[in-house]
Protein backbone atom coordinates (compact mmCIF):
# COMPACT_ATOMS: atom_id res chain seq x y z
CA UNK A 1 0.00 0.00 0.00
CA UNK A 2 2.92 2.55 0.96
CA UNK A 3 4.46 1.71 -2.31
CA UNK A 4 1.04 2.54 -3.88
CA UNK A 5 1.18 5.74 -2.54
CA UNK A 6 4.72 6.70 -3.20
CA UNK A 7 3.98 5.85 -6.75
CA UNK A 8 0.67 8.33 -7.24
CA UNK A 9 3.01 11.17 -5.71
CA UNK A 10 5.59 10.26 -8.35
CA UNK A 11 3.47 10.14 -10.74
CA UNK A 12 1.63 13.71 -10.00
CA UNK A 13 4.92 15.79 -9.15
CA UNK A 14 5.65 14.76 -12.69
CA UNK A 15 2.23 15.62 -14.40
CA UNK A 16 2.66 19.14 -12.20
CA UNK A 17 6.19 19.79 -13.43
CA UNK A 18 4.98 18.81 -17.08
CA UNK A 19 2.02 21.12 -16.77
CA UNK A 20 1.90 24.37 -19.19
CA UNK A 21 2.84 27.69 -16.95
CA UNK A 22 -0.16 30.34 -17.08
CA UNK A 23 0.37 33.05 -19.12
CA UNK A 24 1.42 35.57 -16.47
CA UNK A 25 4.14 33.46 -15.67
CA UNK A 26 5.68 32.72 -18.91
CA UNK A 27 7.34 35.99 -19.91
CA UNK A 28 8.62 35.10 -23.41
CA UNK A 29 8.78 37.22 -26.56
CA UNK A 30 6.66 36.16 -29.37
CA UNK A 31 8.87 33.86 -31.32
CA UNK A 32 10.95 35.40 -33.87
CA UNK A 33 10.28 38.89 -31.82
CA UNK A 34 13.07 39.61 -29.44
CA UNK A 35 12.62 42.88 -27.61
CA UNK A 36 16.12 44.75 -28.41
CA UNK A 37 18.25 46.40 -25.07
CA UNK A 38 17.09 49.85 -26.25
CA UNK A 39 13.52 49.08 -25.97
CA UNK A 40 14.01 47.14 -22.96
CA UNK A 41 15.52 50.21 -21.88
CA UNK A 42 12.85 52.57 -22.74
CA UNK A 43 10.47 50.39 -21.14
CA UNK A 44 12.56 50.62 -17.42
CA UNK A 45 12.47 53.94 -18.04
CA UNK A 46 8.57 54.45 -18.59
CA UNK A 47 7.70 52.25 -15.76
CA UNK A 48 10.08 54.01 -13.09
CA UNK A 49 8.56 57.67 -14.48
CA UNK A 50 5.37 55.73 -13.91
CA UNK A 51 6.20 54.84 -10.32
CA UNK A 52 7.39 58.37 -9.08
CA UNK A 53 3.97 60.36 -10.73
CA UNK A 54 1.88 57.94 -8.24
CA UNK A 55 -0.23 59.92 -5.57
CA UNK A 56 0.10 58.88 -2.32
CA UNK A 57 -3.85 57.18 -2.57
CA UNK A 58 -2.73 54.97 -5.50
CA UNK A 59 -4.10 57.03 -8.24
CA UNK A 60 -2.42 58.89 -11.60
CA UNK A 61 -3.58 62.29 -12.43
CA UNK A 62 -4.68 63.02 -15.64
CA UNK A 63 -6.88 65.42 -17.55
CA UNK A 64 -10.59 63.65 -16.66
CA UNK A 65 -12.64 65.09 -19.62
CA UNK A 66 -14.33 64.44 -23.07
CA UNK A 67 -13.41 64.83 -26.56
CA UNK A 68 -14.56 67.70 -28.86
CA UNK A 69 -14.38 67.63 -32.34
CA UNK A 70 -10.19 66.96 -32.83
CA UNK A 71 -9.59 67.80 -29.31
CA UNK A 72 -10.01 66.65 -25.39
CA UNK A 73 -11.38 68.86 -22.56
CA UNK A 74 -10.76 68.37 -19.08
CA UNK A 75 -9.71 68.79 -15.72
CA UNK A 76 -6.55 67.96 -13.71
CA UNK A 77 -7.64 65.28 -11.55
CA UNK A 78 -7.66 61.83 -9.81
CA UNK A 79 -8.07 59.56 -13.01
CA UNK A 80 -9.63 56.23 -12.85
CA UNK A 81 -8.62 55.28 -16.35
CA UNK A 82 -5.25 56.38 -16.05
CA UNK A 83 -4.80 54.75 -12.94
CA UNK A 84 -5.92 51.21 -14.49
CA UNK A 85 -3.73 51.97 -17.23
CA UNK A 86 -0.75 52.18 -15.24
CA UNK A 87 -0.75 49.06 -13.26
CA UNK A 88 -1.59 47.12 -16.57
CA UNK A 89 1.88 48.49 -17.76
CA UNK A 90 2.99 47.14 -14.54
CA UNK A 91 1.26 44.11 -15.01
CA UNK A 92 2.65 44.05 -18.84
CA UNK A 93 6.02 43.79 -16.91
CA UNK A 94 5.68 40.76 -14.76
CA UNK A 95 5.24 42.33 -11.60
CA UNK A 96 1.99 41.44 -9.31
CA UNK A 97 -0.02 42.85 -6.09
CA UNK A 98 2.28 40.98 -3.93
CA UNK A 99 5.53 40.29 -6.30
CA UNK A 100 8.40 42.22 -8.25
CA UNK A 101 9.83 45.10 -8.65
CA UNK A 102 6.23 47.11 -8.67
CA UNK A 103 4.14 44.94 -6.66
CA UNK A 104 3.76 48.05 -3.88
CA UNK A 105 2.09 50.64 -7.52
CA UNK A 106 -0.14 47.82 -8.39
CA UNK A 107 -1.41 47.11 -4.87
CA UNK A 108 -1.96 50.80 -4.45
CA UNK A 109 -3.57 51.26 -7.53
CA UNK A 110 -5.98 48.23 -7.34
CA UNK A 111 -6.82 49.96 -3.74
CA UNK A 112 -8.12 53.00 -5.58
CA UNK A 113 -9.61 50.86 -7.76
CA UNK A 114 -11.75 49.12 -5.38
CA UNK A 115 -12.39 52.07 -3.63
CA UNK A 116 -13.89 53.54 -6.20
CA UNK A 117 -16.58 50.60 -7.63
CA UNK A 118 -19.87 51.98 -6.91
CA UNK A 119 -22.41 49.55 -5.16
CA UNK A 120 -23.91 49.29 -9.16
CA UNK A 121 -21.11 48.25 -9.84
CA UNK A 122 -19.86 51.54 -11.90
CA UNK A 123 -15.59 52.34 -11.36
CA UNK A 124 -16.09 56.51 -11.36
CA UNK A 125 -14.49 59.07 -9.77
CA UNK A 126 -14.44 62.99 -10.63
CA UNK A 127 -17.55 62.30 -13.39
CA UNK A 128 -15.24 59.71 -15.33
CA UNK A 129 -17.09 58.16 -17.47
CA UNK A 130 -17.51 54.23 -19.28
CA UNK A 131 -13.85 54.81 -21.01
CA UNK A 132 -12.50 54.62 -17.38
CA UNK A 133 -15.21 52.16 -16.18
CA UNK A 134 -13.84 49.35 -19.09
CA UNK A 135 -10.00 50.23 -18.25
CA UNK A 136 -10.47 49.79 -14.89
CA UNK A 137 -12.75 46.59 -14.89
CA UNK A 138 -9.72 45.10 -17.20
CA UNK A 139 -7.43 45.96 -14.86
CA UNK A 140 -9.44 44.09 -12.25
CA UNK A 141 -9.91 41.20 -14.49
CA UNK A 142 -5.83 40.71 -14.96
CA UNK A 143 -5.53 40.77 -11.46
CA UNK A 144 -8.06 38.71 -10.98
CA UNK A 145 -6.77 35.94 -13.85
CA UNK A 146 -3.20 36.23 -11.85
CA UNK A 147 -4.27 36.22 -8.15
CA UNK A 148 -7.77 34.92 -7.54
CA UNK A 149 -8.06 37.19 -5.25
CA UNK A 150 -12.20 36.98 -3.73
CA UNK A 151 -12.68 40.59 -2.86
CA UNK A 152 -11.47 41.43 -6.74
CA UNK A 153 -13.98 39.34 -7.94
CA UNK A 154 -16.85 40.40 -6.15
CA UNK A 155 -15.98 44.01 -7.50
CA UNK A 156 -15.09 42.78 -11.32
CA UNK A 157 -18.52 40.78 -10.84
CA UNK A 158 -20.30 43.93 -10.21
CA UNK A 159 -18.61 46.04 -12.99
CA UNK A 160 -18.95 43.55 -16.04
CA UNK A 161 -22.80 43.52 -14.71
CA UNK A 162 -23.14 47.35 -15.36
CA UNK A 163 -21.36 47.04 -18.84
CA UNK A 164 -23.77 44.34 -19.59
CA UNK A 165 -26.75 46.03 -18.05
CA UNK A 166 -25.61 49.34 -20.50
CA UNK A 167 -25.58 47.51 -23.67
CA UNK A 168 -28.09 49.39 -25.71
CA UNK A 169 -30.36 48.08 -28.45
CA UNK A 170 -28.26 48.91 -31.15
CA UNK A 171 -25.31 46.55 -29.25
CA UNK A 172 -22.67 49.01 -28.48
CA UNK A 173 -22.31 51.17 -25.77
CA UNK A 174 -21.56 55.28 -24.89
CA UNK A 175 -20.46 57.50 -22.82
CA UNK A 176 -22.73 56.69 -19.67
CA UNK A 177 -24.67 53.61 -18.62
CA UNK A 178 -28.07 54.31 -20.20
CA UNK A 179 -27.04 55.73 -23.23
CA UNK A 180 -29.26 55.27 -26.60
CA UNK A 181 -26.35 55.59 -29.18
CA UNK A 182 -23.34 54.05 -29.05
CA UNK A 183 -20.05 54.39 -30.57
CA UNK A 184 -17.13 52.37 -31.95
CA UNK A 185 -14.43 53.50 -29.84
CA UNK A 186 -16.29 53.03 -26.34
CA UNK A 187 -17.82 49.53 -27.60
CA UNK A 188 -14.01 48.23 -28.12
CA UNK A 189 -13.31 49.00 -24.32
CA UNK A 190 -16.39 46.97 -23.17
CA UNK A 191 -15.83 43.75 -25.61
CA UNK A 192 -11.77 43.88 -24.26
CA UNK A 193 -13.07 43.96 -20.70
CA UNK A 194 -15.54 41.10 -21.07
CA UNK A 195 -13.60 38.98 -22.86
CA UNK A 196 -10.59 39.53 -20.20
CA UNK A 197 -13.39 38.95 -17.51
CA UNK A 198 -14.72 35.82 -19.69
CA UNK A 199 -11.30 34.70 -19.70
CA UNK A 200 -11.47 34.18 -16.12
CA UNK A 201 -14.64 32.50 -15.50
CA UNK A 202 -16.86 35.44 -15.28
CA UNK A 203 -20.26 35.17 -16.25
CA UNK A 204 -20.64 37.03 -19.98
CA UNK A 205 -24.15 36.00 -21.83
CA UNK A 206 -23.02 35.22 -25.31
CA UNK A 207 -26.18 37.30 -26.57
CA UNK A 208 -24.26 40.25 -25.01
CA UNK A 209 -21.25 39.47 -27.42
CA UNK A 210 -23.49 38.42 -30.23
CA UNK A 211 -25.07 41.67 -30.41
CA UNK A 212 -21.49 43.46 -29.81
CA UNK A 213 -20.05 41.31 -32.95
CA UNK A 214 -23.11 42.26 -34.75
CA UNK A 215 -22.92 46.63 -34.21
CA UNK A 216 -18.87 46.21 -35.06
CA UNK A 217 -19.83 44.67 -38.23
CA UNK A 218 -22.54 47.34 -39.08
CA UNK A 219 -19.62 49.50 -38.74
CA UNK A 220 -17.59 48.55 -41.13
CA UNK A 221 -17.05 49.83 -44.35
CA UNK A 222 -15.62 48.40 -47.39
CA UNK A 223 -12.64 50.22 -49.38
CA UNK A 224 -12.72 50.51 -53.12
CA UNK A 225 -9.41 48.71 -53.39
CA UNK A 226 -10.42 45.86 -50.97
CA UNK A 227 -9.24 47.42 -47.85
CA UNK A 228 -11.66 48.75 -45.71
CA UNK A 229 -12.46 50.90 -42.40
CA UNK A 230 -14.65 51.05 -39.10
CA UNK A 231 -16.95 54.35 -39.02
CA UNK A 232 -17.34 56.30 -35.16
CA UNK A 233 -21.05 55.41 -35.72
CA UNK A 234 -23.07 53.34 -37.51
CA UNK A 235 -25.42 56.40 -38.10
CA UNK A 236 -24.85 60.18 -37.74
CA UNK A 237 -27.48 61.56 -35.23
CA UNK A 238 -27.71 64.29 -38.36
CA UNK A 239 -27.54 63.27 -41.36
CA UNK A 240 -28.43 59.62 -41.24
CA UNK A 241 -25.49 58.22 -43.22
CA UNK A 242 -22.37 56.35 -41.90
CA UNK A 243 -20.06 58.92 -39.74
CA UNK A 244 -16.68 59.36 -39.99
CA UNK A 245 -13.69 56.70 -40.34
CA UNK A 246 -10.18 56.34 -38.94
CA UNK A 247 -6.89 54.57 -37.96
CA UNK A 248 -8.31 54.59 -34.09
CA UNK A 249 -11.85 53.87 -35.54
CA UNK A 250 -10.61 51.28 -37.32
CA UNK A 251 -8.00 49.21 -34.79
CA UNK A 252 -10.47 49.83 -32.41
CA UNK A 253 -13.31 47.21 -34.87
CA UNK A 254 -10.76 44.84 -35.68
CA UNK A 255 -9.47 44.44 -31.65
CA UNK A 256 -13.52 44.31 -30.89
CA UNK A 257 -13.40 41.55 -33.26
CA UNK A 258 -10.74 39.74 -32.52
CA UNK A 259 -11.43 40.43 -29.03
CA UNK A 260 -14.89 38.45 -29.47
CA UNK A 261 -13.45 35.64 -30.99
CA UNK A 262 -14.11 36.71 -34.64
CA UNK A 263 -10.63 35.87 -35.82
CA UNK A 264 -11.55 35.12 -39.60
CA UNK A 265 -13.28 37.80 -39.81
CA UNK A 266 -13.23 39.11 -43.83
CA UNK A 267 -13.85 43.23 -41.88
CA UNK A 268 -10.49 42.33 -39.77
CA UNK A 269 -8.64 41.68 -42.91
CA UNK A 270 -9.53 44.09 -44.55
CA UNK A 271 -9.56 46.40 -41.57
CA UNK A 272 -5.09 45.53 -40.85
CA UNK A 273 -4.83 46.29 -44.43
CA UNK A 274 -5.99 50.21 -44.36
CA UNK A 275 -4.21 50.49 -41.05
CA UNK A 276 -0.95 49.63 -42.51
CA UNK A 277 -1.69 52.15 -45.27
CA UNK A 278 -3.19 54.78 -42.91
CA UNK A 279 -0.82 55.06 -39.93
CA UNK A 280 -0.91 58.41 -38.30
CA UNK A 281 1.98 60.79 -38.39
CA UNK A 282 4.84 60.45 -35.34
CA UNK A 283 4.29 64.20 -35.45
CA UNK A 284 0.65 64.19 -34.38
CA UNK A 285 1.21 62.22 -31.19
CA UNK A 286 1.88 65.14 -28.49
CA UNK A 287 -1.01 67.26 -30.05
CA UNK A 288 -3.58 64.75 -30.00
CA UNK A 289 -5.59 61.90 -27.82
CA UNK A 290 -6.08 59.14 -29.90
CA UNK A 291 -2.33 59.04 -31.11
CA UNK A 292 -1.48 56.38 -28.45
CA UNK A 293 -5.10 55.07 -27.87
CA UNK A 294 -5.49 53.90 -31.61
CA UNK A 295 -1.87 52.36 -31.36
CA UNK A 296 -2.79 50.55 -28.45
CA UNK A 297 -5.49 48.64 -30.06
CA UNK A 298 -3.69 47.99 -32.83
CA UNK A 299 -0.52 46.59 -31.63
CA UNK A 300 -3.06 44.05 -30.34
CA UNK A 301 -5.03 43.74 -33.51
CA UNK A 302 -1.25 43.07 -34.97
CA UNK A 303 -0.42 40.60 -32.37
CA UNK A 304 -3.64 38.37 -32.66
CA UNK A 305 -2.44 38.50 -36.39
CA UNK A 306 0.57 37.30 -35.75
CA UNK A 307 3.10 36.25 -38.77
CA UNK A 308 5.37 38.48 -40.79
CA UNK A 309 2.48 41.21 -40.03
CA UNK A 310 2.70 41.26 -36.16
CA UNK A 311 6.68 41.06 -36.79
CA UNK A 312 6.54 44.45 -39.55
CA UNK A 313 4.23 46.34 -37.42
CA UNK A 314 6.23 45.61 -34.03
CA UNK A 315 9.39 46.88 -35.45
CA UNK A 316 7.64 49.86 -36.99
CA UNK A 317 6.07 50.87 -33.51
CA UNK A 318 9.34 49.92 -31.53
CA UNK A 319 11.37 52.63 -33.55
CA UNK A 320 8.37 55.17 -33.60
CA UNK A 321 8.08 55.09 -30.04
CA UNK A 322 11.83 55.55 -29.21
CA UNK A 323 12.26 58.09 -31.18
CA UNK A 324 9.00 60.20 -29.32
CA UNK A 325 10.04 59.47 -25.39
CA UNK A 326 11.41 62.43 -23.65
CA UNK A 327 14.13 62.69 -21.55
CA UNK A 328 12.60 61.74 -18.16
CA UNK A 329 10.71 58.73 -19.95
CA UNK A 330 7.55 60.05 -20.44
CA UNK A 331 5.32 60.26 -23.56
CA UNK A 332 2.65 62.97 -23.82
CA UNK A 333 -0.61 63.77 -25.68
CA UNK A 334 -3.57 65.72 -25.07
CA UNK A 335 -4.85 63.59 -22.00
CA UNK A 336 -1.71 63.67 -20.30
CA UNK A 337 1.83 62.33 -19.69
CA UNK A 338 0.95 59.12 -17.23
CA UNK A 339 -1.59 58.61 -20.05
CA UNK A 340 0.51 58.30 -22.84
CA UNK A 341 3.16 56.54 -20.91
CA UNK A 342 1.42 53.97 -19.53
CA UNK A 343 -0.49 53.26 -23.16
CA UNK A 344 3.15 53.15 -24.80
CA UNK A 345 4.87 50.89 -21.88
CA UNK A 346 1.52 48.79 -23.12
CA UNK A 347 2.46 48.77 -26.29
CA UNK A 348 5.74 47.82 -26.00
CA UNK A 349 5.40 44.79 -23.49
CA UNK A 350 2.90 43.33 -25.40
CA UNK A 351 5.87 40.77 -26.63
CA UNK A 352 5.91 39.50 -23.20
CA UNK A 353 2.83 37.76 -23.02
CA UNK A 354 2.30 38.22 -19.49
CA UNK A 355 -1.04 39.61 -19.44
CA UNK A 356 -3.91 36.99 -19.84
CA UNK A 357 -5.35 39.26 -22.38
CA UNK A 358 -2.56 38.35 -25.11
CA UNK A 359 -3.58 34.67 -25.66
CA UNK A 360 -4.38 33.76 -28.79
Amino acid sequence: MKRIVKLIIVVLGLLASAAPLPAQRRGKPEPGIPIPPRTRLAIDRALKHLASTQNPNGSWTDKVGRKVHYYYIGTENEHIGVTALAGIAFLANGSLPDSGPYAKNIRKALDFILQNTLENGFISAHDSRMYSHAFATLFLAEIYGMTRDPEVREKLKKAVRLIIQSQNKEGGWRYLPGAHDSDMSITVCQVMALRAARNHGIQVPKETIDRAIDYVKKSFRPGPAGEGAFTYQIEDGYTRYQSRVSFALTACGVAALYGAGEYDAEESRAGLDYLELNPPPASSAADHFDYFYGHYYAVQAFFQAGGSRWSSWYDRMQTELLSLQEAAGNWRDQVGKNYATAMAAIILQIPYQYLPITER
